[in-house]
């Protein structure tokens, strides 16, 4: 026996727009401006499938609705064997027409991707996509109208931010180790860098990784090193070669 006619409104595209339009109106009043910036790939490594040079150059502010409403999830402030880590964990849900209309439409993007990252003004941190649900909420009348954005808070590791977003892209200079973003350039900020004449490039003097990470044992680990290993005649790991 099938079910009842009258009351299956799977496919009336005007009950989808109208349970559309009542989600997006609730996020609007419940829900926090954030600012979604996508990751795009400059250099991808084709042998492993990973990106080795990324960076972020735009910015979308866009309205999400945090699910996790008591507070963090996730391990929280980890104590591991190398250091503290703190792995929060935060749900934001965005309507699916939202983010058609505003990242969508310009990044020609179908949904929201894995690795992206997003700004929380709330709190001022910034959290990476770690999973995107599309199926959070289970066909409500036959459609699906909203992702679910699990997020973790991210760990900086040397992406070019260019955002437009101060807090966002003063991560870079914060707590970057990369030489490109210390070297000195031209007076017309050409892009090529200045080169001593050992070919190597000029940096500023205030580069010091021992001050941009605390946690840094470089030199440690090189006046260790030096009471077993001479790196001075040959190199050890060069199979002979000088």
């Amino acid at each position: 026996m099938a079910t009842n006619f009258f009351f299956n409104n799977f496919e009336s595209s005007q009950e989808q727009l109208l349970i559309e339009d009542l989600i997006i109106e609730s996020i609007r009043i419940y829900g926090h401006d954030v600012y979604y910036c996508p990751r795009k790939i400059r250099q991808k490594d084709e042998v492993f499938n990973e990106d080795v040079l990324s960076y972020f150059d735009t910015s979308y502010m866009m309205e999400m609705y945090i699910k996790n409403v008591q507070g963090f999830e996730g391990d929280g402030d980890f104590l591991s064997k190398f250091n503290l880590e703190i792995r929060d964990q935060v749900t934001f849900t965005i309507a699916r027409r939202v983010f058609a209309n505003e990242a969508g439409a310009t990044e020609a993007m179908v949904r929201p991707n894995e690795g992206d990252i997003i700004f929380f003004p709330l709190n001022r941190k910034i959290f990476q996509v770690k999973f995107v649900e599309h199926e959070s909420m289970f066909y409500q009348l036959g459609g699906l109208q909203t992702f679910d954005l699990i997020c973790e808070l991210w760990e900086y590791s040397g992406e070019d931010l260019n955002t437009g977003i101060p807090d966002i892209d003063n991560v870079k200079f914060d707590h970057s180790v990369v030489l490109t973003n210390y070297a000195l350039l031209t007076e017309d900020t050409n892009p090529y860098f200045l080169l001593d004449e050992d070919g190597y490039r000029i940096v500023n003097e205030n580069y010091s990784l021992d001050e941009i990470d605390e946690t840094a044992d470089n030199e440690v680990f090189e006046t260790q090193a030096d009471a077993f290993i001479d790196f001075s005649e040959i190199d050890p790991f060069s199979e002979g070669r000088v």
